[in-house]
């Protein structure tokens, strides 16, 4: 599969969470998301952001600000097909898709206990002692979860770098063994 082979099928599997997908057709499709990223990414400094110069007393700052909205976008457009073709890509070693979400879950996981965890304890009188033992508490699940959420990209880096499953499994035929 060529990269530009990849592009169209990725598009136009949109929406497609089923079957599988080969290593070329994902790692190509990552390759193009990556370089629509660092094109938007100029885009947005070119066109969108604010230089303003201030001085006082003698000292000149410069502020550069931007809400990067063509990256803002280009996230949004890509995203779907980006996790649609992960998806497939867990499949087609042999997983389901839901690994796909593992880091996002954790993070989200994470972030949730320590809002939570934190605004529980806060609610209490502070320097009493349940302030400091949901806050310890919240401590024991978020520093587990952060170590956790640290190593998952890396698991899910080996995942998809693995070779296809041979021949057909669970969720459909081999990419490599089927003819276009």
């Amino acid at each position: 599969m060529t990269f530009s082979d990849a592009i169209r099928t990725c598009f136009s599997k949109f929406f497609t969470f089923s079957g599988r997908a080969s290593r070329p057709e994902y790692w190509y499709f990552f390759l193009f998301v990556v370089i629509c990223n660092i094109v938007a990414g100029i885009v947005d400094s070119a066109v969108f952001t604010q230089v303003t110069t201030t001085e006082a007393d003698g000292a000149k700052t410069i502020t550069a600000t931007s809400s990067q909205p063509v990256q803002s976008i280009v996230g949004l457009v890509l995203f779907l097909p980006n996790l649609a073709v992960a998806w497939r890509r867990m499949h087609d070693t042999g997983r389901s898709g839901l690994y796909a979400l593992f880091p996002l879950l954790l993070a989200l996981g994470a972030g949730a206990v320590l809002v939570f965890g934190i605004g529980l304890a806060s609610s209490f009188e502070h320097g009493g002692t349940l302030d400091l033992l949901f806050t310890r508490a919240t401590l024991l699940v978020v520093i587990p979860a952060l170590l956790v959420l640290l190593v998952s990209p890396l698991l899910m880096l080996w995942w998809l770098t693995r070779p296809s499953q041979p021949g057909t499994n669970q969720y459909g035929p081999n990419p490599h063994e089927v003819t276009q």
